[in-house]
């Protein structure tokens, strides 16, 4: 089979299903502007997925926004560094079912069956291909190069979206309802520990999402911090791409060895999580951080392969100081010097980090606000991840901004705690979707509740033109 023939077999499925109905949601008239039903922040994995699931509810009228060029929104193609998706490759997400728009039958396609098999984990360029086409078959919405600076929440349940870029349809735009599939970061921030951020010139680090110029790293001596499995990723590449040493500094003793998410998969804790209490979902997630993601075996030993990588046990960083045009890292092993530091130490989850809600993030409930942890298990990383419900959607703090929150939907990682594994993996994607989709849906549906209502009582359209008696 080729692509071209995949393509016609995607529309053939699709007809099948009946995808592509009239729109069920009035469209909302206003003078300043068309007011979407849905605008998506964000055109990658999550983004994509969104759009196609709220299509297949029959609310056609949105948009998808991205501030990358096309074809590289997310980290696959941009700084994500390891060599294949950490993810069992059997596993189906944005599909949503569908079998012809599967990662394996654009694979097949391509290499046949044969190839399939000979896959053992999807390769990470790949994976930002069958992306690229998954939008190109469905005919996504998604306009590119355009940046959300800032949500502000206006009458009558619309948002107005203040949006900047050379793909900016305007720069302005309207919606009643906004999800952010704005990835790992898009819940708060990449961390960079004081220590390293007040310390030392930004010539001299970087943080793994941030590009790097491994060009003129050639031949030198550089540090990864972390000892998840972004540190080794970013190790592996490192080393490939010419670096003469790379340490990689953990603070455990051990490496981590349990990868919680297997677990989660096989046991239907990614599909029914939203069915736990708060105190479980706190204790699950708590637990999962303490174990977080382990480096794979095969990206563990394609960076340990390497004559110049070096591992670090028992190391946590004390102080790190310039030393001239090197850093200078203090470990209770000693101290070392490093011409260049690569920083792989997660993110924050805080509403609060995020400019794009500044207008609105003190209406936002935190977990904090919610669920109060048993003396001990507290920890004020969860406590700041916002409370949603199991569509995704923000919710209030108190009646007086809730409606300031009422159409916001965070689907990425800040979800983790409220709705586990979802908008954060490819595990739980073909779960999450569907949830969010129909959250969206739900919504709007209840804002039209009196529309939709008057129309149904008032509806006398004849359907049935039988006569009795038959006349002659």
């Amino acid at each position: 089979m080729s692509i071209e023939a995949l393509n016609e077999r995607v529309k053939t499925d699709l007809a099948y299903l009946a995808f592509g109905g009239a729109d069920w949601v009035p469209l909302k008239a206003r003078e300043d502007g068309h007011v979407y039903d849905c605008v998506i922040v964000g055109g990658g994995q999550c983004g994509l997925g969104a759009a196609f699931g709220l299509l297949r509810e029959r609310v056609s009228n949105l948009l998808v926004i991205d501030e990358n060029p096309e074809g590289y929104e997310g980290p696959w193609d941009t700084y994500a560094r390891m060599v294949t998706l950490r993810t069992p490759k059997h596993l189906t997400s944005v599909d949503l079912g569908i079998p012809s728009l599967t990662f394996r039958s654009w694979w097949e396609a391509q290499f046949g069956p044969e190839g399939w098999e000979a896959v053992t984990k999807i390769p990470r360029k790949d994976w930002m291909d069958y992306l690229r086409w998954y939008r190109k078959v469905l005919r996504l919405p998604v306009v590119n190069e355009t940046k959300l600076r800032l949500i502000e929440p206006m009458e009558d349940g619309i948002y107005r979206l203040h949006i900047e870029g050379k793909g900016a349809p305007a720069d302005r735009l309207l919606t009643r309802k906004v999800i952010l599939a704005t990835g790992i970061q898009g819940g708060g921030e990449w961390h960079v520990p004081a220590m390293i951020a007040d310390r030392l010139p930004r010539s001299l680090y970087a943080h793994t999402s941030e590009e790097i110029d491994f060009g003129k790293l050639k031949g030198k001596k550089v540090a990864v911090l972390g000892g998840g499995a972004s540190a080794f990723d970013n190790a592996n590449y490192a080393l490939s791409e010419g670096v003469a040493e790379a340490h990689v500094f953990v603070r455990r003793k051990e490496l981590p060895r349990v990868n919680p998410i297997r677990q989660m998969e096989s046991s239907g804790m990614i599909e029914r999580f939203h069915n736990l209490s708060d105190s479980d979902k706190y204790a699950v997630i708590s637990h999962f951080f303490k174990y977080n993601q382990p480096p794979t075996n095969d990206t563990f030993e394609r960076a340990a392969s390497w004559p110049g990588f070096r591992l670090h046990l028992g190391s946590p960083w004390l102080s790190v100081d310039s030393a001239g045009e090197l850093a200078e890292v203090t470990t209770p092993q000693g101290k070392f010097e490093f011409d260049f530091l690569i920083v792989s130490t997660g993110l924050l989850t805080e509403p609060a980090l995020r400019p794009e809600l500044r207008l609105v993030e003190a209406d936002i409930a935190r977990w904090g606000d919610r669920y109060q942890a048993p003396e001990g298990a507290a920890n004020p990383v969860l406590d700041a991840h916002p409370y949603l419900s199991p569509g995704f959607a923000f919710t209030g703090r108190g009646s007086d901004g809730s409606s300031n929150v009422r159409g916001l939907f965070a689907f990425n990682y800040s979800a983790l705690l409220s709705c586990g594994l979802s908008a954060s993996a490819l595990s739980g994607m073909k779960f999450a979707i569907p949830k969010l989709a129909a959250a969206v849906a739900d919504q709007l549906f209840l804002d039209e509740r009196d529309r939709i209502l008057g129309g149904f009582f008032a509806y006398d359209e004849p359907e049935f033109i039988g006569e009795w008696p038959k006349k002659a």
